[in-house]
């Protein structure tokens, strides 16, 4: 991938990755922790607006992110060490992993009824992703600034 098209690609990989960025740290640091106050009551109506409402903005930089990853790992343009596409690539499974396998199930059990360990356990397991994402924060600029 050379010239414009890869170009392209980067720069909607830092757009998506730094999005990413702002919003797991949002999350990590604000929301989830904000969640154990909500009342009982309104616990379960409160998770299944959050899923539904947080996967407007995470799926579409998530879709984007994916695809670009995918594209500088298998189409890597000039300037960018097959090393800091791997490394892009892997922390992004992590990411994409932990959102799929961890995150997403233990949200579906929360949306059956508030659990202060199922909570806890999701405040916990989210560090692995807001690592991820910060890393392809980063990783991404890297690989824009290495193209340039």
């Amino acid at each position: 991938m050379t010239g414009s098209i890869a170009e392209a690609v980067l720069i909607a990989q830092v757009l998506a990755s730094v999005g990413m960025f702002g919003v797991i740290w949002t999350i990590q640091l604000v929301h989830y922790p904000l969640m154990a106050h909500i009342p009982p009551s309104a616990f379960v109506e409160y998770e299944r607006r959050h899923t539904k409402a947080i996967s407007l903005i995470v799926g579409p930089l998530m879709a984007v992110e994916g695809l670009c990853v995918l594209a500088v790992f298998f189409a890597r343009p000039s300037g960018i060490p097959f090393g800091l596409a791997l490394t892009g690539g892997i922390v992004e499974a992590v990411a994409i992993g932990t959102t799929a396998f961890v995150s997403a199930p233990l949200h579906g059990r929360l949306e059956k009824g508030y659990d202060a360990a199922l909570l806890s356990r999701l405040i916990r397991t989210n560090w692995f992703r807001t690592i991820a994402w910060t890393a392809r924060g980063f990783i991404a600029v890297a690989m824009l600034v290495a193209f340039l």
